[in-house]
């Protein structure tokens, strides 16, 4: 047995081995492709520490914590969530494992959580339908729009082109087969963390975003969009050549920034946490309709925000992406929404005084 396995924990050890079988069940099941080997030197590393009891967690100041890690000591972390420690610690609200995660960012840890939840009252509140884009991220049904402004700053943007092509630079001249240098190894790390960064800005946003509208609204309808297939490239073949090609990439990137199925994914597990509920219409001409008449009539949609009807009993004007939410939550009152989308593992089985475990309830970094 090597040397390093040897002082590994033996749950720690369990652990790797039920994160990889999971993983080929994922991909037995078809929801994920097979497992594979990763890089040794940019890949996000964790490590699971199973027994909650041994972390030892103690509040020691208003944002600072500290925990027992296995092999480690004594580890200060940032307090960022309220966690069941001391005399809020019981049989049904407590502590059950920690994962260590190391990013660009530094190293995190998220608490695994287990405790009570009552099954919450059905949301009072009013229906609404959901377009989401890329000039306007979210366009609600009435009139509400949650926009964002760039995830970098023109310094930290000007930063990471200028890394990038020391980067290019760097890699060009490097011989076939020679092992990359640690300053090109260095330049790498600092475009991962800049990405990084701009990556947990766009989560804290959408984490913000999610929660108000989980609050305010009962029922919220969403585009069940195909992603996969909307950043597919646009190369086509020799016997059928693809158009726009040398825009489809940018365009590519910006759908892939955004991340529609995240915040499709947020908003599931958290309308089903404050009683509402969340579905899933057709996609398809819901950016074409009137959502005054009804017709869909060609070139309707005049500019990226304006939608003249061209139907000459309507004439209706207004905002294109207002429109379409309009038509999506139109498509739901008629009836015509799919299977709802799951409320999530964690939610599911939830009944009046059930205790329910949430993987990873509480991140903090130190």
């Amino acid at each position: 047995m090597p040397d390093f396995l040897a002082v590994l924990p033996a749950q720690a050890a369990q652990a790797v081995l039920k994160t990889y079988f999971r993983a080929w069940k994922n991909c037995w099941d078809g929801r994920a492709d097979a497992p594979n080997f990763k890089g040794r030197l940019r890949s996000v590393m964790s490590v699971d520490v199973p027994q909650g009891r041994d972390l030892n967690i103690v509040r020691v100041h208003r944002r600072w914590g500290m925990a027992s890690i296995p092999k480690v000591g004594r580890v200060r972390f940032r307090w960022t969530k309220d966690l069941p420690v001391g005399r809020q610690a019981g049989a049904e609200n407590r502590i059950t494992g920690a994962r260590l995660v190391k990013d660009m960012l530094g190293w995190h840890i998220a608490f695994r959580v287990q405790t009570l939840e009552v099954r919450p009252d059905p949301h009072q509140g009013p229906d609404v339908g959901i377009d989401v884009g890329i000039t306007v991220p979210l366009a609600l049904s009435d009139g509400e729009t949650h926009e964002h402004g760039e995830w970098l700053s023109e310094q930290e943007k000007s930063k990471l082109l200028r890394l990038e092509q020391r980067a290019a630079q760097r890699k060009q001249h490097r011989k076939p087969g020679e092992r990359t240098s640690r300053r090109l190894h260095h330049t790498y790390d600092q475009i991962a963390g800049l990405r990084a960064k701009a990556k947990h800005r766009a989560l804290d946003w959408q984490h913000q975003t999610t929660t108000v509208i989980a609050r305010t609204y009962g029922t919220v309808v969403v585009e069940a969009l195909t992603i996969t297939n909307m950043v597919k490239s646009a190369k086509g073949t020799v016997e059928e050549p693809g158009k726009n090609v040398a825009q489809k990439p940018g365009l590519n990137r910006s759908i892939s920034g955004e991340a529609w199925g995240r915040t499709v994914t947020m908003l599931t597990y958290k309308t089903a946490r404050h009683g509402g509920t969340l579905h899933q219409v057709p996609a398809p001409h819901t950016s074409r309709r009137c959502s005054a008449c009804g017709f869909t009539t060609p070139g309707s949609r005049e500019s990226q925000a304006v939608f003249v009807c061209k139907n000459p009993d309507c004439g209706w004007s207004g905002n294109a992406d207002h429109n379409a939410a309009r038509n999506v939550l139109h498509l739901y009152r008629m009836g015509l929404a799919l299977i709802p989308a799951s409320a999530g593992r964690a939610l599911q089985s939830l009944g009046n005084g059930v205790p329910t475990a949430h993987p990873y309830g509480v991140i903090a970094r130190w």
